[in-house]
């Protein structure tokens, strides 16, 4: 249960998260969630902080795609938004979603993150893709009801887990 549920790392928001320090490790892509990791979930948009830390990302020298269980239509806009690939209906935590959207932007194992805000499908998605997982924590509250029942779980592996 640790290891595919287990983050490589963890930060409070994506903005806390050093980029520039990733990239001198090697890093390339970011396979990035949207729902709660840089907006509200469900939005039908980009926010300014969705602009902001793509443009930070970019900055730093990485690739990103958009990597979204949400319907294709939203996502495809949202993408295009941000002017980034995207890979909709990504299944996750099943691993096709993160291994498409790898194959699209030419991306490496080794090189690779997964950026998201859920346990049970960014981190477990990203961990059985082989890659390095980055989870942070919601960016806000409200969220629909099925994503709510999975919080409590997720707290208690973080608890056990400790992290």
């Amino acid at each position: 249960m640790g290891n595919i549920f287990r983050p490589d790392m963890v930060a409070k928001k994506v903005s806390d998260i050093d980029f520039e320090a990733l990239a001198e490790k090697g890093f390339r892509y970011i396979m990035l969630d949207f729902d709660n990791t840089i907006a509200p979930d469900h939005h039908k948009e980009p926010v300014p902080y969705s602009y902001d830390m793509v443009e930070r990302m970019q900055n730093a020298g990485f690739s990103l795609c958009l990597v979204s269980n949400a319907k294709s239509e939203r996502s495809k806009k949202i993408a295009e938004m941000l002017k980034i690939p995207c890979i909709s209906y990504a299944h996750k935590p099943n691993p096709s979603g993160v291994l498409k959207a790898m194959e699209l932007i030419g991306a490496q194992k080794n090189k690779t993150i997964m950026l998201g805000d859920q346990i049970f499908t960014d981190v477990a998605a990203g961990n059985r893709a082989g890659v390095y997982t980055i989870l942070v924590d919601r960016y806000t509250k409200k969220e629909v009801f099925y994503v709510v029942l999975k919080r409590f779980p997720e707290w208690i592996i973080r608890k056990i887990c400790r992290f």
